[in-house]
């Protein structure tokens, strides 16, 4: 047993750092760069909560895709209580905060287990809390996993969970690390029986290989988010120093003060005039800045984190009028659309599964759902009507037109 506690503690920690910071870039906490060590010295207090952060319109575009709107069992009763059990347990909406932890993390997971009522409970939980461990020799199927989390009383919970029971520790003393070595954990009462012979943690792997887990959406977007970062530091400390126009003076004499450092002969200002005595004396100002070079450089990254991701343009470029038709724009978005449908493949078999479980739980045994999303490319009113036209135009009657335009007769 102890072997196995020091197995989960060992994938928590490999897979902490990675978690944590796909959370932090999407949130917009990003590693900031400047040109200069004098640039980051100067401005890096004033920029530090500065990003240009796209890192979320990467997810959210994909999980906006993902929405499920129903499950099918085969038979009218289980399909009654598929839709009870997702209903209760407010999964149309928790069903999005498991997208999205997938999609940021790469991992999310689903805990089911009856609740104090003996009905079936669905429990999301974040991707840094819970891990599993594959059987590679049987198709990557879950031999077990495990969960932990931190106490009220500063104590670690960690339960690891197989297809037979459930293991339960608590460290025995508290602590401020919440990851401890395994020595610390003892016992937490006894086991509980696990009646159903399946792991009931489920693993939301996003763009994962078979039996492995999952990686970020946001994972190649990353290195050109910092670059893009960093062009606009660059750009706003360019603003910083041109905001006003430099002006010089030449042919004028210098005094110095006291301690021979020279003493600027005029203050700048717009209630200020400048005067010379030597009549030769000349007076001029320097360009300011060109940032359309900076702007240009911006919209260029935001191009290549469309280009890395699979993310159409106009989730990063709001304001972009590259997209003249419907028609062009379904085609600039295959291979995003392709990407959706992909994830809603392998989500939607995990969700079978926690659904199958459920159902299991309800006392509907050998019960496997199929899991219905929304089209991710539906067309728009206008298109469907029109397609129903062309229907018309050969042959179909008015009737079925009708119908099918969602008219009842």
């Amino acid at each position: 047993m102890k072997e196995h506690i020091e197995e989960a503690i060992q994938k928590f920690r490999l897979s902490a750092t990675g978690y944590a910071r796909s959370e932090r870039y999407y949130r917009g906490d990003h590693d900031l760069a400047f040109a200069t060590e004098k640039f980051a010295n100067t401005f890096g207090s004033l920029f530090r909560e500065f990003a240009l952060n796209l890192c979320p319109a990467v997810c959210d575009a994909v999980r906006d895709k993902l929405r499920i709107t129903q499950f099918l069992t085969g038979s009218d009763d289980a399909d009654l209580d598929t839709a009870r059990i997702w209903q209760q347990n407010r999964m149309p909406i928790r069903a999005g905060e498991v997208h999205r932890e997938a999609l940021v993390c790469g991992d999310a997971y689903v805990i089911v287990w009856p609740d104090a009522n003996g009905r079936p409970a669905i429990y999301p939980n974040r991707a840094s809390a819970c891990t599993v461990i594959y059987d590679e020799e049987n198709g990557g199927t879950i031999l077990r996993a495990a969960k932990y989390w931190r106490t009220h009383d500063r104590h670690t919970r960690l339960n690891i969970f197989y297809p037979d029971r459930i293991e339960r520790f608590v460290t025995a003393k508290p602590g401020e690390g919440i990851l401890t070595e395994a020595d610390a954990f003892v016992r937490y009462r006894d086991a509980v029986p696990n009646p159903y012979g399946v792991v009931p943690v489920f693993h939301f792997a996003n763009n994962a290989d078979i039996g492995a887990f999952g990686r970020s959406e946001i994972e190649a977007a990353i290195p050109v988010q910092d670059g893009m970062n960093k062009a606009v530091l660059d750009m706003l400390v360019a603003m910083e120093f041109s905001a006003y126009r430099q002006r010089w003076a030449a042919g004028i004499e210098i005094e110095y003060d006291n301690e021979g450092q020279p003493v600027a002969p005029f203050k700048a200002g717009v209630d200020h005039l400048w005067l010379a005595q030597n009549p030769d004396a000349r007076f001029g100002d320097f360009n300011t800045a060109d940032l359309d070079q900076f702007l240009k450089v911006k919209d260029s990254f935001r191009v290549d984190i469309a280009s890395v991701t699979g993310t159409p343009m106009y989730y990063l470029l709001p304001n972009s009028r590259s997209f003249p038709s419907g028609e062009a724009l379904r085609k600039a978005e295959t291979r995003f659309i392709a990407k959706v449908r992909e994830r809603q493949a392998v989500f939607g078999q995990t969700w079978a599964d926690v659904m199958a479980f459920a159902l299991h739980i309800a006392g509907h045994k050998d019960v496997f759902p199929t899991t219905r999303w929304e089209d991710p490319a539906r067309l728009s009113e206008r298109e469907e009507l029109e397609n129903i036209l062309l229907r018309k135009q050969i042959g179909i009657s008015d009737e079925q037109a009708l119908r099918e335009a969602g008219y009842t007769l």
